[in-house]
């Protein structure tokens, strides 16, 4: 379950590139014309860029991770990213959000499933 969250992360990641960038493109044309709230929209945009980076990375260390640590990181920027990013990246981070509690959950799961090595 911890390889299918990082792919989920992944996913999220991309797409949520791609609406950031139209976050970004709606704000620059908003600004052209002179729209009220431009500036924000394109903060929003790069608040979403940058958060849907860092959710490629971590869903890509969050595959092969040995502790929850990446899962976590990835949850947060999954909540960061829905907060800073704007609606259009907010529902792909609520995709990074699963893809992150499936990370943590599985790797709980792999953990209590794993031998010791204790002599029988």
């Amino acid at each position: 379950m911890q390889k299918a969250g990082g792919i989920v992360a992944l996913i999220a990641g991309v797409f949520g590139t791609i609406a950031a960038f139209v976050t970004l493109v709606l704000g620059g044309v908003a600004g052209a014309v002179g729209a009220e709230g431009a500036g924000t929209v394109v903060a929003l945009g790069w608040g979403g860029v940058a958060f849907a980076f860092l959710t490629i990375v971590f869903g890509a260390i969050a595959m092969g991770a040995t502790s929850k640590i990446p899962g976590t990181i990835l949850i947060i920027c999954a909540i960061l990213g829905a907060i800073l990013g704007g609606t259009l990246v907010a529902i792909f981070m609520a995709l990074a959000f699963v893809g992150g509690i499936l990370a943590v959950v599985g790797r709980r799961r792999m953990e209590k499933s794993l031998p010791t090595n204790t002599p029988e």
